[in-house]
């Protein structure tokens, strides 16, 4: 683990105190010694139980600190420690950032946390309500805050819900939790779900995670927070090419293909043509060749092949010839397979149901002749530099 920053050592040392001045003054120095921590007189907890704490704590390293909590953590419940020792356990690793964490929450400013069940019992399955203070001071806790603002008196939205609750500042593990329970299938009507997670992946992808399905229950699926690591070294190598190209719409229609392959093969297929799509008009357009609006996949390709010299009749040499032929059949056939495994229209009774394994296949196939199509295109690019540098007249001294 990277070394985390003197506050957060802090912070959980005091948190420590806290949580073993939580046991009655008489078991806190056997609470202690189970710990490892030094041995003291039982009249010194019966003055201060966090005093008797911290100054057994004080000359613990900061390093023996965090199994101290773990280890504590078993005998207790505590969010706020908790809280804490999941801060330190995800220090250094990869995290969601606070401009994601943001955008996150701005999904919720349009839509209700929950469409199957009451909102506030959604944050009961998901937030430790009962050991959350009270932002406004209210003795009841948060939870009496949160009837009041968003059911007796609707004057909280959601997402200031969610801010009371913690959503900007809490641990990645309880950000998750979140994520989790608010795209269960309790929770959420299946069209609802499948928005919801739609539009948190297109955040959570930026930071390298997205929701992804786990399983079904009665039919429904199941997500949970995952890295979003690509699947082969091949996809790593086609998502370095097209980032470099085009890191907005045509790498994030790659990652969102990938992202498919295993959960939703029809939109995966989708997707790879669409990818193919973009990567030629984008070239397309970069080498001021016109095309019509409504041209199809095929179509781009043979304009954009005559751009790129990939036309077979460019070529003498029979294997680039029979090679080229190849690349011009696979994306004629890339385009046929989205009308008939895609779903870009509907699927009727006796269409065939795509498998994982199709989608791999199909996304694998355009992220590989898209990356062969950027990189001609930047070779053919740096040809024509060079031939205009030897034709410019050059002066002499």
């Amino acid at each position: 683990m990277a070394t985390p920053p003197p506050h957060l050592v802090r912070e959980l040392r005091a948190e420590i105190a806290n949580a073993i001045a939580d046991f009655k003054a008489y078991d806190v120095p056997g609470v202690c010694m189970r710990l490892g921590l030094a041995e003291g007189d039982a009249s010194e907890a019966f003055n201060s139980k966090y005093k008797y704490a911290m100054s057994r704590l004080a000359g613990v390293p900061a390093e023996e600190l965090l199994p101290i909590a773990q280890k504590l953590l078993q005998e207790v419940e505590s969010y706020r420690l908790s809280e804490h020792v999941a801060k330190l356990e995800e220090f250094g690793r990869p995290a969601v950032t606070e401009i994601t964490r943001r955008r996150l929450l701005s999904v919720f400013k349009t839509r209700p946390l929950a469409t199957e069940m009451e909102e506030v019992e959604l944050i009961q399955r998901a937030w430790p309500v009962a050991e959350i203070p009270s932002p406004l001071g209210s003795s009841g806790g948060i939870l009496e805050d949160i009837y009041q603002h968003t059911v007796r008196n609707y004057d909280w939205e959601p997402d200031e819900t969610l801010i009371h609750l913690g959503f900007l500042t809490c641990s990645q593990a309880q950000l998750f939790r979140f994520l989790e329970e608010v795209t269960a299938p309790v929770v959420q009507t299946l069209d609802a779900q499948a928005s919801l997670v739609a539009d948190l992946n297109a955040h959570l992808q930026h930071d390298g995670f997205r929701l992804a399905m786990v399983g079904k229950v009665s039919g429904s699926p199941v997500y949970k927070v995952q890295r979003a690591v690509l699947g082969s070294p091949a996809d790593q190598g086609i998502s370095v090419a097209l980032h470099a190209f085009n890191p907005d719409d045509v790498h994030d229609r790659w990652t969102a293909a990938v992202e498919r392959r295993a959960d939703d093969p029809r939109g995966a297929i989708t997707l790879a043509r669409t990818l193919l799509e973009d990567v030629c008009k984008w070239i397309l357009d970069e080498a001021e060749t016109e095309y019509p609006d409504t041209a199809d996949l095929p179509v781009l390709y043979r304009k954009l092949a005559k751009v790129l010299r990939l036309a077979p009749d460019d070529h003498t040499e029979q294997t680039f010839k029979q090679l080229l032929g190849s690349c011009q059949q696979i994306v004629e056939l890339l385009g046929s397979l989205r009308s008939k495994l895609g779903d870009a229209h509907s699927p009727g009774p006796k269409r065939a149901k795509p498998q994982p394994r199709h989608a791999e296949l199909a996304v694998n196939l355009s992220g590989t002749m898209a990356t062969f199509l950027v990189e001609t295109w930047r070779a053919r690019k740096a040809e024509a530099a060079r031939t205009q540098s030897d034709n410019k007249p050059h002066s002499h001294v």
